[in-house]
């Protein structure tokens, strides 16, 4: 079973795609591939070779636009995958500062006068 894009895109009230969202790799989650069959152990590996490892240290938040969680199932031997989009937003300032702090202002830097 499998959805189309447009599909999800009209069934969302809000959608947020741009083209910066697929310039970097998605953080990939595994869940519950801790099993100590062969063939878990075989699914892992390839979905963890998909993507390149991330260096948590040194990681810049701003890059990580995506988070790809895969589920595993034992019982129905069925695996889930779930596509989501990621944005970092301040925690712990006012209403009005947070509203600054994601607005896109052009840089003035090299201008001479406010005109």
């Amino acid at each position: 079973q499998y959805s189309l894009i447009q599909d999800v895109v009209s069934s969302l009230k809000r959608h947020r795609m741009h083209e910066q969202q697929f310039t970097h790799h998605p953080l990939l989650i595994l869940s519950e591939f801790g099993l100590p069959q062969i063939q878990v152990k075989l699914m892992a590996s390839m979905f963890q070779n998909l993507f390149p490892s991330i260096n948590v240290h040194r990681v810049n938040l701003n890059s990580i636009k995506r988070c790809l969680l895969v589920a595993y199932d034992a019982e129905t031997r069925l695996l889930r995958l779930r596509h989501y989009s990621v944005k970092v937003v301040p925690v712990g300032v006012s209403r009005g500062l947070k509203k600054l702090l994601q607005e896109k202002f052009p840089d003035m830097s090299r201008l001479q006068d406010i005109s």
